[in-house]
C-alpha cells in the first residue's frame, strides 16, 4: 500500500536565457519593492550592477563569505536596517543565497534569487550559520525566496571545475534525497530526473564550457534536486557535509563531491530499490558503477586532502558527526564507519559497490 505525506513549497521559477535583468525588474514590480539589497561576492559585482541598472533604489552588498559566519550574516542584517530594505536579491551561488537567507530569517524580509552556480539552495527553505567552527542548519519557510531567476546566459563565466564540482553538489542532493528523513515518491521521482539531467548536462559542459543545452539541463537538474532536498531532507551525505565545512571550513562544492559516491556506496546495498533508479538515471546496471563513470568523465574532485582536510582529524570528524546522523539512515551507522569512509575520502580512493549489509 503507497501511504506518504508530502508538501510543496511555493515559489516562482523564471527560466531564459538572457532574460534576468527582464525578470528581475518585473519581480521587483510585482512585489512591490522600492529598497534593495543586492547580495553578491565581491567578484560578481560588475554583474550585479548591470542586473540592478533599471531597478529603484538598489544597494549591492558584498561582503559575502562561505557557511555563512554568524558575524556576517548580523552585519548583513544591520546593513538592512539601516537603509529600510523591503526586498533582498542575491546573485551568486549558495554563499550569496545564503547570506540573503540569513536576513531573510531575522527579518522576512522576501528574496528574489538568481544563482550563477548549481548550488540549489535557492530552492530550499533551508539556512545555515556558522558560530565557532560549528554549522547551524534549519528549516524555515521565511527563508524560501519568493522567486527564483534561471539564465543560463549568467553561468557561462563560471570556470569548468567549479561547474562540476556545483553539479556534483546538486547531484548529492538527488542521491540523498532517495533516503532522507522525510523522502517519498515524489521526492524520489524528481530526484531521478535530476540524475538524469545533470548526468546528460554535466559532460556537456566539461566538453563546451559554452554549449547552452548542457548548461539548461545542469540548471533543470540542479533545480529538481533542490526541490526534492528540499522536502526529503538532509540524509547521511549532508550532514558529513555540513560537518566538515563548518568545522574545517572546507570547499563547499568540493566537499561534495568528494564526499558522494562514498556515502552512495556505504547505503546503497541496505536501499536496493532507491539504489536501482539511480543507477537507470545514470543509465547503468550500478548506481556505484554509474556514479564513477560519470566521474571520469568530468575529472571529477578526488581526495579531501586536495582542499585542506589533516588526516589527523579524522576520528574527530567522525565524532562529530556520529550524533547528526538521521535516525532513519538505511544503514547503521559507527564512529568506526565514519572514519573508515572519512580516510578513503581523504585518499581519494575510488568505491566500488559493496556486498548487501
Amino acid at each position: 500500500m503507497l501511504t506518504f505525506t508530502h508538501r510543496t513549497l511555493g515559489q516562482r521559477v523564471l527560466f531564459g536565457e538572457g532574460q534576468a535583468a527582464d525578470h528581475l525588474l518585473a519581480e521587483v514590480n510585482r512585489l512591490d519593492a522600492h529598497a534593495i539589497m543586492i547580495i553578491a561576492e565581491a567578484s560578481d559585482r560588475t554583474r550585479a550592477t548591470q542586473l540592478a541598472a533599471r531597478l529603484p533604489q538598489a544597494l549591492i552588498y558584498d561582503r559575502v563569505a562561505p557557511h555563512v559566519p554568524l558575524e556576517t550574516a548580523q552585519h548583513a542584517r544591520r546593513f538592512s536596517a539601516e537603509h529600510g530594505i523591503d526586498l533582498v536579491v542575491s546573485i551568486g551561488g549558495g554563499s550569496a543565497t545564503g547570506l540573503a537567507k540569513a536576513v531573510a530569517l531575522s527579518t522576512g524580509i522576501s528574496i528574489v534569487a538568481i544563482p550563477t552556480t548549481y548550488a540549489g539552495s535557492e530552492a530550499t527553505n533551508v539556512w545555515g550559520l556558522t558560530e565557532n567552527a560549528r554549522k547551524t542548519t534549519g528549516v524555515d519557510d521565511r527563508v524560501l525566496p519568493v522567486t527564483v531567476i534561471y539564465d543560463v546566459a549568467l553561468t557561462y563565466t563560471l570556470p569548468v571545475e567549479l561547474s562540476v564540482a556545483s553539479g556534483l553538489n546538486a547531484l548529492a542532493h538527488c542521491v540523498d534525497s532517495m533516503w532522507a528523513p522525510r523522502t517519498d515518491p515524489i521526492d524520489q521521482a524528481m530526484a531521478t530526473e535530476g540524475i538524469r539531467a545533470l548526468s546528460t548536462g554535466l559532460p556537456a559542459v566539461k566538453k563546451d564550457p559554452r554549449d547552452r543545452a548542457g548548461r539548461e539541463q545542469t540548471l533543470y537538474g540542479a533545480y529538481l534536486s533542490a526541490v526534492a532536498f528540499s522536502s526529503a531532507g538532509s540524509g547521511l551525505h549532508h550532514k558529513i557535509c555540513h560537518v566538515l565545512g563548518g568545522a574545517y571550513n572546507l570547499p563547499h562544492a568540493q566537499t561534495h563531491a568528494v564526499i558522494l559516491p562514498h556515502v552512495l556506496a556505504y547505503l546503497a546495498p541496505a536501499a536496493p530499490a532507491a539504489a536501482e533508479r539511480i543507477a537507470a538515471a545514470f543509465g547503468s546496471s550500478d548506481a556505484v558503477a554509474g556514479l564513477n563513470r560519470l566521474r571520469e568523465v568530468l575529472d571529477a574532485p578526488l581526495a579531501l586532502a586536495d582542499y585542506g582536510f589533516d588526516a589527523a582529524a579524522i576520528d574527530e570528524a567522525a565524532q562529530l558527526i556520529l550524533p547528526v546522523v538521521p535516525e532513519n539512515t538505511p544503514r547503521e551507522v559507527s564512529a568506526d564507519d565514519l572514519a573508515r569512509l572519512l580516510r578513503a575520502a581523504w585518499a581519494g580512493d575510488i568505491p566500488t559497490s559493496e556486498v548487501k549489509p
